[in-house]
């Protein structure tokens, strides 16, 4: 019981939402007696529920449910923290006043979860998801390859009708690495990253240092440790795929743009010869392949890059974690 405090009091100083995920599970087993996934699963996110379960603090009943395995000692561990927590529910004898209070407190937990946990999806981010999924499905199929590029040629074709093709690649390519500098600053928190970091390089420093001890418990308890970090993989993940996801929102619409002008008779007139390229010479034409990828690919990933990299510089966006 004593170790099941312990670990509570590891998590709760680890970050506040784990803390809250414990305080939200304790009042939940409190209520009913056993708490499910489905009971808490607007509250807390399922990488926290699952290192509740690494660690103990709930455990299995025969298929029933999860208890919380010493209820007081994670109380203890929680401090004034599950008080906070548990206070919307009211103390009555009474079934329907305790449900309702509960059910607002889930529900005005479960909408701040959503939108403003940093770690988790709001419903625009997977919003976001399902329209970049359908518009990658562009690059293979023509019939949406062409819809998106008719789209988007009303706003850019006059554009390109006046600009030499390769100056309309480098400005929308210029374009896209703006874009994805602002969103990848904008939405993945680096502290947090950077806290995931510095946590696995402290396991990896205590784990070498009982190994060059031959402390065998201390490797044990590491070794639960290596297996509660994957609870924080899992959060890195999300927090490095997040802006991805904006990112593609983005840029693959421009992307099935150029493809439409090129690989279409829309392409510009005039356009031909593409250009003069380093090493290669003249690309006569835009869909002429150079190695295993198209000319126009080459060039608007050399825009790309090199532009992302001056506008990381000038606007000092970080685009790695900062561990201190």
């Amino acid at each position: 019981m004593a170790r099941t405090a312990e670990k509570a009091a590891s998590l709760a100083e680890e970050s506040q939402s784990m803390t809250d995920a414990m305080a939200r599970v304790l009042a939940v087993a409190d209520d009913q007696g056993t708490v499910q996934w489905s009971d808490v699963s607007d509250d807390i996110t399922s990488g926290e529920w699952g290192r509740l379960i690494e660690q103990g603090i709930l455990v299995d009943v025969d298929g029933e449910g999860f208890v919380v395995d010493d209820p007081e000692g994670v109380r203890d561990a929680l401090g004034d923290d599950a008080p906070a927590d548990t206070g919307s529910t009211e103390p009555s004898s009474e079934t329907g006043g305790s449900s309702a209070s509960s059910g607002s407190s889930s529900s005005t937990s479960g909408g701040s979860t959503a939108d403003d946990d940093e770690g988790g999806w709001s419903r625009w981010d997977k919003m976001a998801a399902v329209a970049t999924i359908a518009l990658f499905l562009g690059y293979s199929q023509a019939p949406i390859r062409n819809t998106v590029g008719e789209v988007i040629d009303i706003g850019l074709g006059p554009l390109a009708d006046v600009l030499p093709f390769y100056i309309m690649i480098l400005v929308l390519a210029t374009f896209t690495g703006f874009s994805s500098t602002v969103l990848q600053g904008k939405l993945m928190n680096m502290d947090k990253m950077g806290e995931y970091q510095e946590r696995m390089q402290e396991i990896q420093e205590r784990r070498k240092d009982a190994k060059e001890r031959g402390d065998d418990e201390a490797l044990e308890e590491i070794q639960e440790e290596q297996m509660e970090a994957m609870g924080d993989q899992l959060g890195m993940f999300k927090e490095q795929f997040r802006p991805m996801v904006w990112i593609m929102l983005v840029n693959i619409p421009v992307f099935l743009w150029i493809y439409f002008m090129v690989q279409t008779p829309e392409m510009v007139a005039g356009a031909g010869p593409a250009m003069v390229l380093p090493l290669i010479g003249e690309i006569s034409s835009w869909s002429e392949r150079i190695g295993p990828m198209w000319a126009w690919i080459v060039w608007y990933f050399v825009c790309s890059m090199s532009f992302t990299q001056i506008v990381r510089k000038a606007l000092d966006v970080q685009t790695t974690p900062s561990t201190s």
